[in-house]
C-alpha cells in the first residue's frame, strides 16, 4: 500500500522549500510547548528504556527532545527532504532519522523488527492523510508498540478547523506560515472527532488516559494572537 503520488508530491514539495530555520513550518514549536509536555503525560505508563519512534517527525525538532528522555529516539517521515532536514539540524547526532511510509505495512513491520516493542509520538499525523490512508496510520502505531510499548498520539480537534478558516479569512489573507501549507495542498483538520476515536479502537489500541489540549503553531494573527490549534490527546497501549 501506499500514498497518493499527489500526497507524497505536496510534502517533498513542501520541506524542499522550508529552510533550515527554526519555527519555519507553522507546526515546528519549540519542544517546551509540545514533546517536552507530551512526555510528562506520556512518561507515566511509558518505560524510557525502549526506544521511541516519532511518526511524522518532519525536521526532527520534536526527536531531538525526545532523546534527551527516551534512551534511543527514531524520527521517521514520508518526506525525504524533510528527513534531511533532520539530520543536518542534529549536528549532536543525538537522534536516528529514516525515511519511511507509514501505510506501507512492510516497512512499518520491518522497523518493528529492527528495533522490537517501542514507544511512539505522533502528533497531528491522523488529520492530515488522505482518508483512505488513516487507518493504516493508526495501524502502524499499534505494530510499533508490541505489548510493551506505549504511544502518545494528539490530533487535532473540528474546533481547528473553524480556528483555520478564521485565520485564512482574516484581511490580507492568511498568514505567511498557513498560506505556504495551502499552497502546497496539505489539509488540515481534515479528520472528525470521532473518526480518530474509531481509527485507534479499530487498529487495537486501547486508551490509557486522555485529555483537551492545543497545539501551539509558529504563526500569528495580525493583531499579534499566536495560532494555538484546538486538540485531543491521547494515551495509549495496545489492547
Amino acid at each position: 500500500m501506499d500514498v497518493s503520488r499527489r500526497y507524497r508530491a505536496s510534502w517533498e514539495g513542501f520541506w524542499r522549500e522550508t529552510s533550515d530555520a527554526p519555527g519555519e513550518a507553522i507546526w515546528d514549536t519549540d519542544p517546551s510547548l509540545a514533546a517536552a509536555p507530551h512526555c510528562d503525560l506520556l512518561l507515566p505508563y511509558a518505560d524510557p528504556a525502549l526506544p521511541v519512534v516519532d511518526l511524522g517527525c518532519g525536521n526532527g525538532t520534536q526527536t531531538r527532545y525526545l532523546a534527551t528522555r527516551f534512551t534511543r529516539a527514531i524520527g521517521v517521515d514520508l518526506s525525504h527532504a524533510a528527513i534531511e532536514h533532520a539530520r543536518r539540524a542534529d549536528t549532536a547526532k543525538s537522534a536516528e532519522f529514516e525515511q519511511l511510509n507509514l501505510v506501507d505495512q512492510d516497512q512499518v513491520g520491518a522497523l518493528r523488527d529492527r528495533i522490537g516493542d517501542a514507544n511512539v509520538y505522533m502528533r497531528a499525523v491522523i488529520h492530515q492523510s488522505d482518508p483512505q490512508d488513516r487507518p493504516a496510520v493508526a495501524a502502524a502505531v499499534a505494530t510499533l508498540l508490541g505489548p510493551r510499548g506505549r504511544a502518545f498520539v494528539a490530533e487535532l480537534t473540528s474546533a481547528s478547523h473553524t480556528v483555520l478558516q478564521q485565520a485564512a479569512s482574516a484581511p490580507g489573507g492568511p498568514p505567511e506560515k498557513l498560506r505556504r501549507v495551502f499552497d502546497h495542498g496539505l489539509k488540515p483538520a481534515g479528520a472528525r472527532d470521532e473518526e480518530v476515536v474509531e481509527l485507534l479502537d479499530t487498529a487495537g489500541l486501547t486508551v490509557l488516559a486522555s485529555g483537551d489540549t492545543v497545539l501551539p503553531q509558529t504563526d500569528f494573527l495580525a493583531d499579534g494572537t499566536r495560532i494555538d490549534l484546538p486538540a485531543r490527546w491521547f494515551v495509549l497501549a495496545r489492547t
